[in-house]
């Protein structure tokens, strides 16, 4: 009997030892609730999504999205301002717990993070002035095609519009600028962008002349956080269905975003 109370005893103790010896997960919701905030980066150089207003205030669609989640998570909101190609290295280097920022969902994003079902979808298109005549992608040889590194357009292009001259920018300001001021009369971006380019000139006001795809925008997250991710997917859900997330779009689109049809692509 003493040798099998040694030998439990012995048990007990090494279990004792595994439990200190394996710290318990993060958990980045509980962390949110216990500091009362939450970080999400946002891009505000890429209207109507993200913006400042004339008093340098952040606005935009996006802006409007994260401040109805963080009001019903019942904390306070810190917008961590991004750009394009920092979504998800901030995400993946914890300076923000969450992206907000016309991020589509693509399978090779969703190696790295995770995506929350869909709040939006997000035509991706080649654009130019009125003038040109652009019908197919093989219309771009030869000619300057304007894209922000690292987007789901500059991966698209690169493959397959081998012959387009790709001028890359690293965010969607610079790239409106150069295109507004005359530099490119090409560009590859969201098709909502399109108007807030051309409305830096309208002399040269660009139209949509090529639907390469289109995305779906989600929210990112960090994988293994399902708790987190259980709770952002049931807040999509529930205020596509309750028309809220319609209502922001529409404010800043100007276009009706279908429930249904994103909470199908969602799966």
């Amino acid at each position: 009997m003493s040798i099998l109370r040694t030998a439990s005893t012995l048990l007990l103790a090494g279990l004792a030892l595994m439990s200190i010896a394996v710290p318990a997960q993060a958990d980045t919701l509980d962390d949110i609730r216990k500091a009362k905030k939450i970080r999400i980066a946002i891009d505000l150089a890429i209207p109507p999504f993200g913006m400042t207003d004339d008093k340098m205030q952040a606005t935009g669609s996006d802006v409007d999205l994260a401040r109805l989640l963080a009001r019903d998570l019942g904390v306070e909101l810190e917008i961590v301002t991004t750009t394009g190609p920092t979504r998800i290295p901030m995400l993946q280097t914890n300076k923000t717990d969450i992206v907000v920022s016309t991020l589509s969902i693509t399978p090779e994003r969703a190696k790295v993070i995770e995506f929350s079902l869909p709040y939006a979808d997000h035509p991706s298109v080649v654009g130019a002035l009125k003038t040109l005549s652009i019908r197919q992608l093989s219309d771009l040889d030869g000619k300057k095609v304007a894209v922000v590194r690292g987007t789901t357009q500059d991966s698209d292009l690169t493959k397959q519009a081998k012959g387009a001259q790709l001028v890359r920018y690293e965010d969607d300001a610079t790239m409106a600028l150069a295109v507004a001021s005359g530099q490119v009369d090409i560009l590859a971006t969201a098709r909502s962008l399109l108007p807030a380019i051309s409305k830096k000139n309208p002399a040269r006001t660009l139209e949509p002349k090529i639907t390469m795809q289109t995305f779906y925008l989600a929210v990112g997250l960090n994988k293994n956080e399902p708790r987190l991710l259980a709770w952002v997917n049931d807040w999509v859900k529930a205020n596509l269905q309750n028309g809220k997330l319609g209502a922001i779009y529409k404010q800043y689109h100007g276009i009706d975003i279908d429930p249904a049809m994103l909470l199908k692509a969602g799966g």
